[in-house]
């Protein structure tokens, strides 16, 4: 029998009230997205208002054998998401965990 395994998911939509041009909101977006891969070893991508200035959605991934370590994580990544981001308000989070 295989041992339990689950996805956590993250996703995040950012204001960024400073972005004039799409070149500007993807230099804020993925600095951000390339550190939290770096430093919280997960999967981030920007999924969503993917033309649009000064907004951004973020879904960020990550596969634990725990429930409680891949929701650890999620908050951790929340938390510097909310820290990091440049001048950018969150405007929704949610997160969702899915066992397997």
């Amino acid at each position: 029998m295989s041992s339990p395994l689950t996805v956590g998911l993250l996703r995040v939509v950012l204001h960024l009230p400073d972005s004039g041009s799409l070149k500007s909101k993807r230099q804020v977006v993925s600095g951000l997205l390339k550190r939290l891969q770096q430093e919280h070893h997960v999967a981030a991508a920007e999924v969503g208002e993917l033309d649009r200035w000064q907004l951004a959605e973020l879904a960020i991934a990550t596969v634990s054998g725990s429930g409680r370590h891949a929701d650890e994580v999620l908050a951790s990544v929340l938390s510097y998401v909310e820290s990091h981001s440049d001048g950018a308000r969150i405007t929704d989070v949610s997160t969702e965990l899915i066992r397997i």
